[in-house]
Order: C-alpha cells, then structure tokens, then sequence
C-alpha cells in the first residue's frame, strides 16, 4: 500500500514521536519550516511536539495523540518526525493500526524513528519513508543533496537512481552553522558483487534490531537491508547486531545489504567491515555494498521500507535505484 504522492499545496504535520521539538533552536525551526514551504508543502505541528518530559520525550498518550491525529485530518497528506531519540519502540503496541490501513499517509524519518516505520509498514503493509527529519531542514549548508532526493522520492513517479554525493560531513552542525567540515565523497564499495531485487526494510541497525522476537519485526523474505548506525555504535556492536539479524526466521529469504556511511566516532573502517560481513558463512553469495549516503552523516538519501530496490554491483560499478511504486 503506498499513499500518494505530494503536490504543491500539500500540508504535512510535524509531530514528536521520539525526542521533543522543544530541543530544537528556533532558528532552525524556522529555516526548516521556510525549506518545506519552499517545497510547495504546508506546513501544520501536533498539538504535543513541544511537550517536554525528564527523558526529552513526552508522554505515550501525548505522542500516539499527534500520530493518530494527523493520520485522521483528511487535510494532512503527509507526516515528518520532528528528530530521533531512544523511546519510539514504546509507542507500537499503543497503535491503532487501523486508522493508518484506513488513512495511509507519507511518514518520513530515520534513527529512532525507524521502529514505528518498520513496525507500520509490518502491520499494515503502508510503505514508510527514511530520509530527514524535520530538524534536518535546518541546516544551513551542505543539504542541497538531501532536499534533491527527498523531492524525487515524495513528489515524483520516476524510479530513483541513486548516485552519490559529491561530498558529505560529520559534524555537529547543529552547533555551529557556520564552522563545517566537508570531505570529499570516494563514494560506496563492493564487499561481495552480484545482482538482487526485493523489498527495502531497515534502517538504524540497533533499532530496527529492538522489533526482532514481535508482531513488528517485518517479513525479511525477498528482503533487502538498508542498515545504518551512529557514533555510539562500535565494530564489535555492529558486528553482534547484524549477527542477531542473520538469527531472524526468514534470513535466508534476503536478497542483498546495503550499509550506510558510519560516523567516524564508530571506529569503523573499510577493512573492518569487510572482515565482518566475509566472515560470515550466513552471507555468502549475498550481494553487500557499503558506504551509501544515508544515516548519521550528511547529506542522505530518502528510501522507502516496503518499496523496492533493484541493485547491480561488480568490481567497483554499483547501480542501485529504488522506487515506492511496488506494481
């Protein structure tokens, strides 16, 4: 089930379903909200975004609120989360996933947020989105990339062809928008060539591994991974966490992984992560490709969970291109 594309004109609803929004400055509010509204959308906020508890957060009932809310306004089309955090997974069971089936709409996110995106899109079978957050849309340079993808994927029919961004950063930008560090982009690599089709699930490795053992887990057979993880991640977390995927009932049903950038703090390197996908019985004869402009770093890419990705990868050659219209 994938809902409609946006038109100019459009309103989306911001909401709050990890972190508060009362984190972020209002400047970057403002340019966020000024970018989407360049985009042709109007933008409109749950009534709860700002609600702030001791965890960052707000209450369950104040953040299914906004959820069920704005799937329910016949006026929203669309729903982008304000940023990431730590609690999303306890909203699932809190769901109705009726009024979702009932009223599917774009949701857009990453990080945390990739707990409510697989558990809808296992649940009701609407595709989510992985791309920026609301406060993405407030960083003031390097984000050229970001919105071109973001647009391509939300407001158009033409399957995507990902190619990579010239350059990309991992700084706290947030902090200074002024003080950048950009490096040049050598672009993704080949760990193991070959050719696949499937379904897109994942995200954030860490989170997405919080639905494995529930009713929100989805269906991995015909599966292709898109995985990604942060600074707080190391090489040997990495390792047991893709591990504990490989566990899952349906494993042997995934066609391909596909790895985002890690942050630099993760101390993860191309050898390292060659070492650990190689080493891995479970993967062999499983096409593997790293190094994709999507996750923590700068700028990303926005891709569907339920849509498709088609990807062909030999010595350094990589085609990949995603699409959400499933038919």
């Amino acid at each position: 089930m994938r809902a409609e594309k946006w038109r100019q004109g459009d309103e989306i609803r911001i909401i709050s379903p990890s972190r508060t929004m009362s984190i972020i400055a209002a400047e970057q509010r403002e340019l966020s909200k000024q970018r989407l509204e360049d985009l042709g959308l109007r933008v409109s906020f749950g009534r709860h975004v700002e609600e702030t508890d001791i965890f960052l957060s707000s209450s369950i009932v104040s953040r299914i609120t906004d959820l069920h809310e704005a799937f329910l306004d016949p006026n929203v089309k669309g729903i982008l989360t304000t940023i990431g955090g730590f609690n999303c997974n306890q909203l699932l069971r809190h769901l109705d996933y009726s009024i979702i089936r009932a009223n599917p709409k774009r949701l857009c996110g990453y990080s945390d947020i990739t707990a409510l995106s697989n558990a809808i899109y296992a649940n009701t079978g609407l595709i989510t989105y992985s791309g920026p957050h609301f406060s993405t849309f407030g960083m003031l340079h390097g984000l050229a990339y970001t919105i071109d993808y973001f647009r391509k994927m939300m407001f158009e029919e033409d399957e995507v062809t990902v190619v990579s961004a010239a350059e990309w950063s991992d700084d706290s930008w947030y902090l200074n928008q002024e003080d950048r560090q950009f490096m040049q982009n050598e672009g993704p690599f080949v760990i193991q060539e070959g050719k696949a089709e499937g379904v897109i699930v994942g995200g954030n490795q860490c989170t997405f591994n919080l639905l494995h053992g529930t009713a929100y887990m989805p269906d991995l057979t015909n599966a292709i991974l898109f995985l990604e993880d942060d600074y707080e991640v190391s090489p040997l977390n990495f390792d047991r966490d893709l591990q504990s995927i490989i566990h899952q009932p349906g494993f042997a049903g995934v066609q391909g992984i596909v790895i985002g950038r890690f942050q630099k703090a993760s101390q993860m390197t191309r050898e390292l992560l060659i070492e650990i996908v190689t080493s891995k019985q479970e993967l062999a004869g499983i096409l593997v490709i790293a190094d994709l402009d999507f996750g923590h770093t700068s700028p990303q890419f926005t891709f569907p969970i339920g849509g498709r990705a088609s990807i062909e990868a030999n010595g350094r050659e990589i085609r990949l291109a995603i699409r959400d219209n499933v038919k």
